[in-house]
């Protein structure tokens, strides 16, 4: 039978004892209370009987007799400055998010045109749309799904988006924070994202096009982190591009407003790209983004799942307890090889911020480019030979 396990305890401590009871791991999900407590979430199989009394039994033996027990000694959470909590109330007008006044979000729902389903979430649906005539994308929660805690994310969203104005973040347009009609809208990404190019639709990044790509992503994490904003979820599913092949970082649900000491604790994110200070519910900083955008680098580079032959629990007990990293080709460029070994180091302060990071890539940019010679090759490869020249050099 199936079941799902919650115990707060650290990853490997938690998987060791589950093996040890005969239990096999399925999924697992990470993610914290409110106050600060982490937890695991494990869908589990292998126990023999139709009982869960039993196995409740078991489980609480087996962590009593564990000599690390960790959860009493737990440090709360530092959360976010107390200026960008969101005091959140759900009536049934309206929910309140705060304000300087000087921004206005809400739409009429009444000027939403919903045109088809692009994609479906546990908690929410995603639509291809218009808006004042505009081609949108509305992201809508579900009624039957709305509880205090997705109202909270939604708010947060909202909060943290409202202000960015970046061409590599996806453009928020505004949201409609009535009940029954919660959503949030955004311009349309016309080219989906990188995820479904890479594993869906199978294509290839040539060298060129990656470092564009990868300059895009950086320097719109470089403009989030300037404002104190960390992701949180970096992935290559959250990496969207428009018509034009532009980048653009996208989903902020999970984000958060860094607090002003510095560090965060570890609330949740994707494993397979997960940072492993995360991974343990340590507390972390906007490095924990660089580690992730490593790993969403490597997927461009070689085009595969990371730790593909792994389920996500394995990867990340992998990470942690052995430093497991993805391998990197041989055929790879020793430049982006060294980047991708920097943005995986353990120790994040060894690892480099966002404006390192695209420095380092534009320089890659114009040493590839250099031996590209446009009198050698077709009017095609020199017409993108010259678009990637005027990339590199404006801002």
């Amino acid at each position: 039978m199936d079941m799902v396990c919650w115990v707060l305890m650290k990853v490997g401590e938690l998987t060791s004892l589950l093996g040890e009871i005969g239990l096999n791991i399925q999924e697992a999900h990470a993610f914290s209370t409110v106050d600060g407590f982490s937890l695991d979430v494990f869908v589990v199989d292998g126990w023999p009987y139709d009982e869960t009394e039993d196995l409740k039994n078991v489980l609480a033996k087996e962590i009593l007799k564990s000599k690390d027990q960790s959860c009493s000694k737990r440090q709360p959470a530092l959360g976010v400055p107390m200026h960008s909590k969101l005091l959140i109330e759900s009536s049934p007008n309206c929910i309140e998010i705060p304000t300087d006044g000087t921004d206005v979000w809400e739409i009429d729902a009444k000027q939403l045109k919903i045109e088809c389903k692009v994609a479906s979430g546990s908690y929410g649906d995603l639509y291809k749309g218009t808006y004042c005539s505009q081609e949108v994308a509305i992201k809508v929660l579900k009624p039957e799904c709305v509880n205090t805690e997705m109202l909270k994310e939604f708010s947060q969203e909202v909060y943290i988006m409202r202000k960015i104005r970046h061409k590599n973040v996806v453009q928020f347009i505004g949201a409609c924070t009535r009940p029954p009609n919660l959503c949030i809208v955004t311009e349309f990404m016309a080219r989906g994202s990188i995820y479904d190019f890479l594993h869906k639709q199978k294509g290839v990044f040539q060298l060129t096009s990656l470092l564009k790509v990868a300059i895009d992503v950086s320097k719109g994490m470089n403009y989030l982190h300037q404002n104190n904003i960390i992701h949180r979820d970096l992935k290559t599913a959250n990496l969207l591009m428009d018509e034009n092949g532009v980048v653009k970082v996208a989903d902020f649900g999970v984000a958060r407003v860094q607090a002003q000491s510095g560090v965060m604790t570890a609330e949740t994110g994707t494993y397979r790209w997960m940072a492993p200070e995360v991974i343990e519910h340590k507390p972390y900083d906007y490095k924990a983004d660089v580690f992730s955008f490593g790993i969403a680098l490597w997927e461009l580079l070689t085009g595969e799942l990371p730790y593909a032959g792994l389920t996500p629990l394995q990867a990340a007990v992998g990470v942690v307890q052995k430093s497991l990293r993805p391998t990197i080709p041989k055929h790879a460029h020793p430049r982006l090889a060294e980047l991708l070994e920097r943005c995986w180091q353990h120790d994040p302060t060894q690892r480099p911020n966002f404006s390192q990071i695209t420095d380092i890539l534009k320089q890659m940019m114009k040493e590839v480019l250099y031996w590209l010679s446009p009198n050698l090759i077709n009017t095609n490869i020199q017409s993108t030979y010259k678009h990637l020249l005027f990339f590199l050099f404006m801002d």
